[in-house]
């Protein structure tokens, strides 16, 4: 059967891939693989180390096995993006910038030949501002990707000047933006320390950090610096739909609101500007979010093969409409 990301009825833009081709390619860093005497696989970034995830012979590393696992799921098209264990936002630039060039590299190799099934956005070395902007026009101008991703723990934040370089470079480029956290520590500053237990920095962190990030994009006037920028933000924006309330009330009542927001429908308008994938493992959840934002700037995403990832019985086609939002975000 053709497959075209023109005609997909279903396009999947949370997907993430490991690349034995990036292994080692930061160094001392990593990114390692292997596994235990009694078989369990691990997943080494430099003192972190992930236990019991399996990623060698499973759809991240394993094309054909995607492509196989993406027909039962019925997902037409797929957008591949970097391993959130693996961006490097903390380590020495050359290091990073160095994984950055061969994961980039072999994520485009490994969808080329697959272009009417698979698609890919970059990994880029966040510590060095100017070296992202330089790695992103290589990804989208020499390897043909179709955007970037980066994590919501960097050394700059989101709203930083110094981020601006990177955000004209996306409109430049006419590409989107997608936000995805790590989990804290990995190689950068430690997070909240009770957010180790119970894989809690995944399981509730994650919805944190993505509703912090857009109350940064919204507040620190980003959206209004680059009012064509597009950035997607994964989990439906984490925690945002049970906090909407709260963060436009602060519009109205807190001394700090920039001008351009306070106006009457102002934080409103800013906030519709933001994609959002719809991965948030509850019906009611999600209906929530679209009763808050509409479906305009929605995408289908599942974390495809992860553990969060929709079970074969429980996924069902998203509506048509999310895969013609696709292809408007990813200039399809």
């Amino acid at each position: 059967m053709a497959h075209s990301a023109q005609t997909a009825r279903v396009i999947d833009v949370h997907a993430h891939a490991v690349l034995a081709a990036s292994m080692g390619a930061a160094g001392d860093f990593g990114p390692e693989i292997g596994a235990y005497p009694d078989g369990q696989p691990w997943f080494r970034v430099g003192d972190y180390r992930l236990d019991g995830v399996r990623y060698v012979g499973s759809p991240f590393m394993d094309t054909d096995l995607r492509l196989q696992r993406m027909d039962e799921a019925g997902i037409d098209y797929q957008l591949l993006s970097p391993n959130p264990l693996t961006y490097f936002h903390f380590i020495p630039a050359p290091e990073a910038i160095r994984f950055c060039r061969a994961h980039n590299d072999a994520l485009a190799a490994t969808v080329r030949s697959r272009t009417g099934r698979l698609g890919a956005i970059a990994a880029l070395p966040m510590q060095d501002i100017p070296a992202a902007c330089a790695e992103l026009r290589r990804a989208i101008v020499d390897l043909g990707m179709l955007g970037a991703q980066i994590g919501t723990d960097m050394p700059h934040p989101l709203d930083d000047p110094a981020m601006d370089a990177l955000y004209a470079i996306c409109v430049e480029l006419d590409v989107p933006l997608f936000i995805h956290p790590s989990p804290a520590g990995i190689d950068g500053p430690p997070g909240d320390p009770a957010l180790k237990r119970f894989d809690l920095d995944v399981v509730v962190g994650f919805a944190a950090q993505e509703v912090l990030a857009v109350c940064t994009l919204v507040y620190g006037g980003v959206l209004d610096r680059h009012p064509e920028l597009d950035i997607c933000l994964s989990h439906g924006g984490g925690s945002m739909g049970y906090l909407v309330g709260r963060m436009k009330r602060a519009v109205r009542k807190r001394p700090w609101v920039i001008d351009a927001l306070k106006p009457d429908g102002a934080f409103e308008e800013r906030l519709g500007r933001l994609w959002f994938d719809n991965h948030l493992n509850n019906s009611h959840s999600l209906d929530l979010l679209v009763s808050l934002i509409g479906d305009n700037h929605l995408v289908y995403g599942t974390n495809f093969a992860g553990w969060d990832a929709p079970d074969p019985g429980d996924a069902h086609a998203p509506e048509p409409k999310l895969a013609d939002n696709a292809r408007r975000l990813l200039r399809l």
